[in-house]
């Protein structure tokens, strides 16, 4: 399973989420949009958003911090 997270330093939903994914004990890449241009318009263009955070499983695409859906996609 490829776990890719599209965040920033100053966003207090990525740092949760990732906080999240470590308490599970789930490896994921982390892409800081804020230092990555070609990456945010990558992220924008998988998801047709500019907010972060943005969670790609296995291509599938999940905006924000949705603890319900992210869990059920990773299956925990």
């Amino acid at each position: 399973m490829t776990i890719k997270i599209y965040s920033t330093p100053s966003c207090p939903y990525c740092f949760t989420l990732k906080e999240f994914l470590k308490e599970k004990n789930i490896s994921f890449e982390e892409i800081d949009v804020s230092k990555d241009q070609a990456a945010a318009e990558e992220m924008i263009k998988k998801s047709g958003q500019m907010g972060v955070p943005v969670v790609e499983v296995d291509g599938e695409i999940i905006v924000g911090f949705d603890k319900e859906k992210i869990s059920k996609v990773l299956k925990i």
